[in-house]
């Protein structure tokens, strides 16, 4: 999800039209039109500001990335359906086997 969207989401839960929220933080209607828009993107902090402005919070937090795993999808485009199938039921087995399931 894009930064424009989350504030889109956001304003609209909270009722507010992009006037509105504008009012509430001091910048432009147009601004905010261009941030949903993802025409700019806000910057973290001031996506924070104007998510708390609508009465929201966003959570945060860090979680390992798993390149392998992006990689892996890569190469299951060069195999047959039944294959890409058989290598996911295989994946899914070992991961319940060690307790990931």
């Amino acid at each position: 999800m894009t930064a424009g969207r989350l504030l889109r989401e956001a304003r609209l839960r909270a009722g507010l039209s992009q006037a509105d929220l504008g009012r509430r933080v001091g910048r432009p209607r147009t601004q905010i039109a261009r941030w949903e828009q993802d025409s700019v993107d806000p910057g973290f902090a001031t996506l924070r500001e104007l998510l708390h402005a609508c009465g929201f919070d966003l959570h945060s937090e860090l979680v390992p990335y798993e390149a392998a795993e992006d990689l892996q999808l890569g190469k299951n485009v060069f195999l047959t359906p039944d294959r890409r199938v058989s290598r996911m039921l295989q994946t899914l087995g070992r991961r319940q086997r060690d307790g990931g399931g």
